[in-house]
């Protein structure tokens, strides 16, 4: 197996404990064992805001990293086939559950979107990927409109009426955080930060190491599996114990 970049596999294992969580926090509320509001209270919201935004932002560095020399067609169609069988697997799983907040655009939906997107940046100068994120950025403030109101749009977030989710990164202004991962790998590729960047082979590591880094390289399983774990533990927890 090529040899991995230790820092971004260990970022992604923190990102991912992170949204655990946040799920934790979320489920707790959904059985009554913290009061309702909680999850949606300001310091979990922009946890929760933070969290998302590390996984994007790191989902911008990764297409860089992945296709420094040129572009990888097959490993890219690859990943890019997994994140959207993934997020339909999500939308379909949330709707049976809960169809009247059901994923429709969530994070998977927005890095899958975002990673096809951003191949048209991937050799376009700095300033250009800094230009785009200020524009991302401050599109919703200006172009949010009822223009906007029908469901096939609702992804971009420039609707003023959406409908709620459970999960929901529309495009403005997340991708934002996306060509910041893209910015922030460009500048520090241009300085060979990856090329002297730490980098394993997976296994040769002690337990602990080895289990935290083979979280990062397998952050879509767990992201799948997780949720449902959380929902059947507390379940237990609540009604069975």
């Amino acid at each position: 197996m090529t040899p991995r970049i230790m820092v971004l596999d260990s970022l992604r294992a923190i990102a991912l404990i992170g949204m655990v969580i946040f799920h934790f926090v979320f489920d707790l509320e959904l059985f009554g064992l913290v009061p309702q509001g909680t999850a949606g209270s300001w310091g979990w919201s922009n946890f929760a805001k933070l969290v998302a935004g590390s996984f994007i932002c790191l989902a911008g560095v990764s297409l860089v990293v992945a296709h420094t020399e040129t572009l990888r067609w097959t490993a890219f169609a690859k990943r890019f086939v997994k994140l959207v069988l993934a997020a339909l697997a999500v939308s379909v799983a949330t709707y049976a559950m809960m169809p009247g907040q059901f994923v429709y655009f969530g994070i998977l939906h927005a890095i899958a979107t975002f990673s096809l997107i951003g191949l048209a940046f991937l050799r376009l100068p700095l300033w250009v990927l800094a230009i785009g994120l200020l524009g991302v950025l401050t599109a919703p403030g200006l172009f949010r409109s009822d223009l906007f109101n029908a469901p096939a749009l609702w992804w971009l977030g420039l609707s003023t009426q959406p409908a709620p989710s459970m999960d929901f990164e529309p495009f403005f202004p997340w991708f934002a955080a996306f060509l910041l991962g893209m910015i922030l790998a460009r500048w520090i590729e241009a300085r060979g930060g990856f090329t002297r960047a730490k980098r394993y082979t997976p296994g040769n590591q002690n337990m602990l190491w080895r289990a935290w880094l083979w979280a990062g390289r397998n952050t879509l399983v767990l992201y799948l599996v997780h949720q449902p774990i959380l929902f059947t533990l507390i379940w237990a927890a609540t009604f069975l114990i």
